[in-house]
């Protein structure tokens, strides 16, 4: 995939209604501090399209990302923050489970976990809830460079054995710092932008 144009188009909170796109789309669900904003400028090749921030918990919105015209990148807001009150948690995940519910044009749901650390209950709650929607989320194992090489495989099993994931899963490791990983990533959008063809 080539990146020539990507706008956000639509900002989602806890009131707005999920917008009927035409267009498929794929969702990036995460722990407030496992790299989303990250991820999704490096895909993008912009520096600071998803705002990071060294605060995290900043996302509080559905964004939806417009990429060349064909495709929607939608960045849900990250759970787990630990600082959040119950009432915002309990927001955040209707929001997500509300997007999850009522998009028409969802395909694909990346799950981001960071491959240094086993996957926490949030995460494990996730991944499981994501399934109860109906999809197979793919997994993408984050802060890839921040790991010695000697213990990737390490923390790759740990983590497909704590989410039980089946033998058919993908997960793939990704650095936003090597852009390692990308490449997988951009393979499942062209096949999705190809099935929309």
């Amino acid at each position: 995939m080539v990146i020539k144009n990507v706008s956000l188009e639509t900002v989602c909170g806890v009131t707005s209604r999920i917008p009927d796109n035409k267009l498929p789309e794929v969702a990036f669900a995460g722990k407030s501090n496992v790299g989303k904003s990250s991820l999704i400028n490096a895909l993008m090749n912009r520096k600071s399209l998803a705002r990071t921030s060294a605060q995290p918990g900043k996302t509080q919105t559905i964004n939806f990302y417009n990429i060349n015209g064909t495709l929607y990148l939608v960045d849900l807001p990250g759970y787990g923050y630990a600082r959040a009150g119950e009432a915002v948690k309990a927001q955040w995940g209707r929001m997500i489970e509300n997007y999850l519910h009522r998009s028409a044009q969802l395909r694909i749901v990346f799950l981001l976990i960071d491959i240094r650390h086993e996957p926490s209950e949030n995460d494990r709650i996730m991944y499981d809830w994501i399934c109860r929607n109906g999809y197979q989320p793919v997994i993408i194992a984050t802060k890839l460079d921040k790991l010695k090489r000697s213990q990737v495989q390490k923390q790759i099993k740990l983590i497909r054995t704590t989410l039980r994931l089946g033998p058919g899963a993908v997960l793939i490791p990704f650095s936003a710092q090597t852009k390692q990983g990308r490449e997988e990533i951009y393979g499942l959008l062209d096949q999705i932008v190809g099935k929309a063809d």
